[in-house]
């Protein structure tokens, strides 16, 4: 008996309609939220260089909480971006390391992290800019 679910079921038992996946667009759509956010770029970034400590990078990512670091490593790790080592010596520590995909991310994302640096400037100019026009306009 066919229930007209769309279970997966149903298309091996004759049913000719096909079941619902999630369009290739749809799924591209949730890797990018994933990766591109600013902090796991930035934490990509500052793996370029080889394997660092949590509180390297901690450090190095000016505006991070250790909330939100430990998420987005987490995060990087379960989606298969980086590496998480933990090294048996007192005390112990915890290393993380960009693996093959990670790298590939590393070279796509480069090039836009260069671009904002360079333009940091530029753009705080014209947002000031922005702001003035529309505080002007805004006046009653």
């Amino acid at each position: 008996m066919v229930s007209g679910r769309g279970d997966a079921d149903d298309d091996a038992h004759g049913d000719p309609r096909p079941v619902a996946q999630p369009s290739d667009e749809c799924r591209t759509r949730v890797v990018l939220d994933i990766v591109g956010n600013k902090w796991s770029l930035l934490v990509v970034r500052n793996l370029r260089n080889g394997p660092r400590r949590f509180t390297e990078l901690k450090r190095s990512i000016d505006g991070i909480s250790q909330r939100m670091l430990t998420v987005t490593l987490r995060s990087l790790e379960r989606d298969g971006i980086l590496t998480r080592t933990v090294h048996d010596v007192m005390p112990p520590h915890v290393s993380y390391e960009l693996t093959e995909m990670g790298l590939t991310l590393r070279e796509a994302t480069l090039p836009l992290l260069d671009w904002s640096v360079a333009h940091l400037t530029r753009i705080d100019d014209a947002r000031a800019a922005y702001d003035t026009r529309t505080d002007k306009s805004a006046a009653p």
